[in-house]
């Protein structure tokens, strides 16, 4: 799995089969400046990176959100032009939770299409494993919402139990603190009309999205840095 200081390695075929896209499309984003050039390598071949990988995810899901590509320029013209790889995951990531549940049947080759990549049986068990894929027949039942997140934890060199645990651990104190936001937010406005309170629920929610994630990267990031940083003696 790339990261964000690896030098751009894709060719424009690779970009577009882990990205879930035809080269047309790739192409295409690229002519509308929704995607940034590519670096020109050696017999003037285009190499891709995680931030054009990560772009084409917030722009396929702005496109699920029902967004045109003139309100997608726009969105992307407003967001700094030196967001890594990852800050662009928590732009999509809020963009991802305006939207309903999500279940769609899939065949296999249209399931590994979205994917980005071939998925063997073991892939597949994993993904069954952390509820992104259900099996149906010859088909599969796939959770839209987490279909990518679930393909690039196929890469992360942790046991499935470890992966597991912390999607529990996740699951488990998200819905902590939603609870007591809610309360919170439910108290404030208890004297307010119904409508109201619909009206201001709708415009809180991203907001609150966008809150969390980012006190949780920071948090986190303080985390690692303290354990990865060697206590002085």
């Amino acid at each position: 799995m790339t990261t964000d200081t690896e030098e751009p390695t894709l060719t424009i075929d690779e970009l577009a089969a882990r990205a879930g896209l035809t080269v047309r499309t790739v192409r295409f984003y690229g002519t509308k400046g929704l995607l940034p050039p590519p670096v020109i390598g050696p017999r003037r071949v285009g190499h891709y990176g995680p931030g054009h990988l990560a772009r084409l995810a917030l722009i396929e899901e702005l496109q699920h959100q029902g967004m045109t590509l003139a309100a997608i320029e726009r969105y992307l013209r407003q967001l700094p032009p030196d967001l890594s790889a990852r800050d662009l995951a928590v732009h999509r990531a809020v963009v991802s939770s305006w939207a309903p549940d999500t279940s769609e049947r899939l065949s296999r080759a249209e399931l590994e299409r979205r994917s980005g990549r071939p998925l063997t049986e073991d892939d597949l068990d994993r993904l069954a494993a952390m509820n992104v894929v259900e099996r149906d027949g010859d088909a599969f039942r796939v959770d839209a919402g987490l279909l990518r997140l679930g393909v690039e934890l196929l890469d992360v060199p942790f046991s499935q139990e470890t992966i597991l645990a912390a999607r529990t651990a996740l699951i488990e104190h998200s819905r902590a603190a939603a609870r007591e936001l809610s309360s919170l937010l439910r108290d404030a406005v208890a004297e307010r009309d119904t409508r109201d309170v619909k009206s201001l629920s709708a415009h809180m929610h991203p907001l609150v999205v966008q809150a969390l994630l980012t006190t949780f990267q920071r948090s986190l990031r303080q985390e690692l840095q303290e354990w990865l940083t060697p206590e002085e003696g």
